[in-house]
C-alpha cells in the first residue's frame, strides 16, 4: 500500500521529535549535495531554538545505502566488507591456482625435454618455442573456462541456497561477464603460462639429448617461493575459517539476558489489543502455552529511540536511550532477569494511560497512545531501567529503586526496577541504555509454550486466531529466526569459506605434489647410490620430505601473523567477540605440515623404492 502523508489532514503530526520516517531529497543540482549539508544544520538550529532536544540531518547518497550505508534507518542489504573479502579470497584461489600449475608444469619439463631438443635441432627457435608453450597455458585455460560454463548452471542452485541469492543463469552467459571472463582467461594464460614457457623454451639441445639436463634447470628459488607462497595462502584461509566458525560459534552460545527458544512473534493490531485479556485467557487454556505478552518491539531487536531525564540533570540535558513499550508480562515471557525493585503491574499499566480505561478497566483506545511532546496528559508511570541506564545515570540498581524520572518531557514517573543488561541488539553494538514502560500500544505478540506438540500447540493457536480475528491472517514465526537473521552475513560468510579454504589446500598439494615429483626425479641417480651403500628407505623419505617442511614451516611463520592481524581486524567489528586461542594456530599448522608430510612422502616412497641397479641404468 502507499499512502500520502497530505492525506492525513489534522493527523500529521508536526515535529521533528518523532523521527520515525526516512526523509528522502530529490535535488535539483547533484553538485548541491556538498553544499546542502551545512544549510540544513544552520537551519535546523533555527527550527529547534527553545526546544530542549537537538536535530540534524544526515545526508547519504541514494545509490550507496544498499551496501554503503551506516546510519540507522539505513540498512545496508549487505556488507561491503564481506564482498571485499570474498573478492579477495577469490583472487588468492586464483593466484594460487596459477602458481599450481606453474609447479606442475615445470615438473612435467622432464618429459618434454627431449621433445624441445629436437624441435630445436630442425630449426625451430625460442621465440617460438615460448608462443608455443603459451598457446597451450591459453588452450587449458580457455578449455576450463568452457568446461566451468557448463558446470556453473548446475552448481549455481547450490551457490544461491549457499549465499541466500538469487543469481539468474542468463547473467553467466552475458557479454559484460563473458568479456571478463575472457581477460581473465588470457591474464592467467599469460601469468601461469610464461615461466614454463620461458624455462622450457631455453633448454639446450646438445645437453637435452644426451640427458644431462638437469643443470640447466633454474629457477629453484622461484618454485620454491611459490610452494611457501602457497601455504601461505591456504594456513591463512583456514586460520581465518577457524576464527570465523569460532565467533559464530560464540554468538550462537552467548548468553543474551533473555530466553529466545520457544518463544512465537505474531504482528498484532489495534483490533486485536481492544480484547487482548479475551486472547489472552483463550490461549492460556491450552496447557503447552505457557505465557505470552504484548509489546512494541521484541527483546530481539528494540531500536525505538527517546530522551530521559532524572530529577538531578538540568533541564537542558537529557540521555538518550533505547526504549520499548511493554505489557506486565514481558519481562516473565521473555526470561529477562529483574536485579533490583519490581516488576510493572496491571494496575501500572491502567494508571499510565487513564483515560484509556473503563471503570470496569476494560481498555478503550483514546488519546493517550504514546502521548507526545504536545499532549497535556501527564499520566502517573513506573518505568524499567536497564543496568547501562542506571549507571548512564550515576546510579547502582539499588539506589535506582524510586528516583524520579522524565520520558521525553511529557511524561513523569519513577523507576520500579532494574534489569540485566541484555542484548537487545546485535553482538557489534554495545548494549545500550534501555527503558521499559507500560503503554497499550504493542503492535507484536509474543507467546511462551513447552516446546512440546509443536504442531498441535500451533494448530490451537492458528484455531483460536482465526475465531478472535477473522479478518487478519494467522502469521508467526519464532524469535530463533530473528535472531539468527541478525548473523545471516557472517553464516554465508563462514560457509563459503569453509569451501575457499578447502580449495586452496588441495591445490596448494597440487603444487606441492607436482614439485615433489620433480625433485624425486632429479634425485633418482642419488638416491640409487644412497641405496646401495646401505641407506635405509626412512632416510630417504627423510631426505626428500626435509627441504619441504621447511618451506612449510617457512609459510607457517609469515601466515601466522598476517592470519591473526587480519582476523583480529575483522572481530574488532564485533562488540562481543570470542578470543583467538592459541591451539588454533598449533592446530592449523600441524594440520599443515601433516598434509604436506602426506604429500611429500607418496614420491619420496615410491622414488625410494625403486631397484637401484635401474635407477642407475637409466641415469
Amino acid at each position: 500500500m502507499l499512502a500520502s502523508f497530505s492525506s492525513l489532514y489534522e493527523n500529521q503530526d508536526k515535529t521533528y521529535l518523532n523521527p520515525n520516517c526516512i526523509t528522502f531529497l530529490l535535488l535539483k543540482d547533484p553538485g548541491d549535495f556538498i553544499t546542502l549539508p551545512p544549510k540544513i544544520t544552520a537551519f535546523m538550529k533555527q527550527e529547534m531554538q527553545g526546544q530542549t532536544a537537538s536535530v540534524d540531518f544526515k545526508l547519504e547518497p541514494f545509490l550507496r545505502i544498499h551496501i554503503h550505508s551506516e546510519y540507522a534507518g539505513f540498512e545496508a542489504g549487505t556488507s561491503m566488507v564481506y564482498i571485499y573479502i570474498l573478492i579477495g579470497v577469490a583472487l588468492l584461489i586464483m593466484v594460487v591456482a596459477s602458481a599450481t600449475y606453474v609447479n606442475l608444469s615445470t615438473a612435467r619439463s622432464m618429459d618434454r625435454a627431449r621433445e624441445v631438443g629436437i624441435r630445436k635441432v630442425i630449426g625451430a627457435e625460442a621465440g617460438g618455442l615460448f608462443w608455443m608453450f603459451i598457446g597451450e597455458a591459453f588452450t587449458t585455460c580457455a578449455m576450463a573456462a568452457l568446461v566451468s560454463l557448463a558446470v556453473a548452471p548446475l552448481a549455481l542452485p547450490g551457490l544461491n541456497q549457499l549465499s541466500d541469492r538469487r543469481l539468474p543463469v542468463a547473467a553467466l552467459f552475458s557479454a559484460p561477464f563473458l568479456g571478463l571472463m575472457l581477460i581473465i582467461v588470457l591474464i592467467v594464460s599469460l601469468l601461469a603460462g610464461a615461466y614454463p614457457a620461458f624455462v622450457l623454451s631455453r633448454y639446450q639441445p646438445v645437453t637435452v639429448l644426451k640427458g644431462s639436463f638437469k643443470n640447466t634447470m633454474a629457477g629453484q628459488h622461484l618454485r620454491r617461493s611459490l610452494i611457501v607462497f602457497q601455504f601461505i595462502i591456504s594456513v591463512f584461509l583456514i586460520i581465518a575459517t577457524f576464527i570465523m566458525q569460532q565467533q559464530l560459534s560464540y554468538i550462537r552460545q552467548k548468553r543474551l539476558g533473555y530466553d529466545r527458544s520457544h518463544v512465537l512473534e505474531m504482528p498484532m493490531g489495534r483490533r486485536l489489543l481492544t480484547h487482548l485479556d479475551y486472547i489472552k485467557a483463550e490461549l492460556l487454556a491450552n496447557p503447552d502455552v505457557i505465557s505470552l505478552t504484548h509489546c512494541t518491539e521484541s527483546p530481539v531487536s528494540i531500536s525505538g529511540t527517546y530522551f530521559i531525564r532524572s530529577a538531578a540533570m538540568p533541564s537542558e540535558q537529557k540521555l538518550t536511550v533505547a526504549g520499548n513499550p511493554i505489557d506486565p508480562d514481558f519481562i516473565p515471557t521473555t526470561g529477562i532477569r529483574l536485579v533490583a525493585g519490581e516488576n510493572l503491574t496491571q494496575e501500572d499499566l491502567r494508571n499510565a494511560q487513564p483515560e484509556d480505561f473503563t471503570a470496569s478497566g476494560v481498555w478503550v483506545p483514546g488519546k493517550g497512545i504514546g502521548a507526545g511532546p504536545g499532549s497535556t496528559v501527564t499520566p502517573q508511570l513506573y518505568f524499567i531501567l536497564n543496568e547501562s541506564a542506571v549507571r548512564a545515570l550515576g546510579w547502582s540498581p539499588q539506589e535506582a529503586i524510586g528516583k524520579r524520572l522524565m520520558l521525553d518531557s511529557s511524561r513523569a514517573g519513577y523507576v520500579k526496577g532494574v534489569v540485566e543488561d541484555f542484548h537487545f541488539q546485535s553482538l557489534h553494538l554495545v548494549i545500550r541504555p534501555l527503558i521499559l514502560f507500560p503503554e497499550m500500544r504493542g503492535r507484536r505478540l509474543l507467546v511462551r509454550i513447552s516446546g512440546q506438540h509443536l504442531p498441535e500447540t500451533i494448530a490451537f493457536l492458528e484455531s483460536k486466531w482465526k475465531k478472535a480475528v477473522p479478518e487478519i491472517p494467522f502469521e508467526y514465526h519464532f524469535l530463533d529466526e530473528d535472531y539468527n537473521r541478525l548473523y545471516a552475513s557472517e553464516e554465508r560468510l563462514g560457509r563459503i569459506m569453509n569451501i575457499f579454504s578447502g580449495v586452496a589446500v588441495i591445490l596448494a598439494c597440487l603444487g606441492l605434489f607436482g614439485l615433489s615429483s620433480y625433485s624425486a626425479r632429479q634425485r633418482v641417480k642419488e638416491i640409487g647410490i644412497r641405496r646401495v651403500l646401505g641407506a635405509p628407505l626412512s632416510s630417504i623419505v627423510i631426505l626428500l620430505s626435509a627441504g619441504f617442511v621447511r618451506l612449510v614451516l617457512l609459510s607457517l611463520l609469515i601466515a601466522f601473523p598476517l592470519a591473526w592481524w587480519a582476523m583480529n581486524s575483522w572481530l574488532q567489528d564485533f562488540a562481543y567477540r570470542t578470543a583467538m586461542p592459541w591451539w588454533v594456530f598449533l592446530l592449523t599448522g600441524a594440520l599443515v605440515v601433516f598434509i604436506a608430510l602426506a604429500t611429500v612422502t607418496v614420491h619420496a616412497v615410491r622414488t625410494g623404492r625403486l631397484n637401484p641397479v635401474k635407477s642407475l641404468k637409466v641415469e
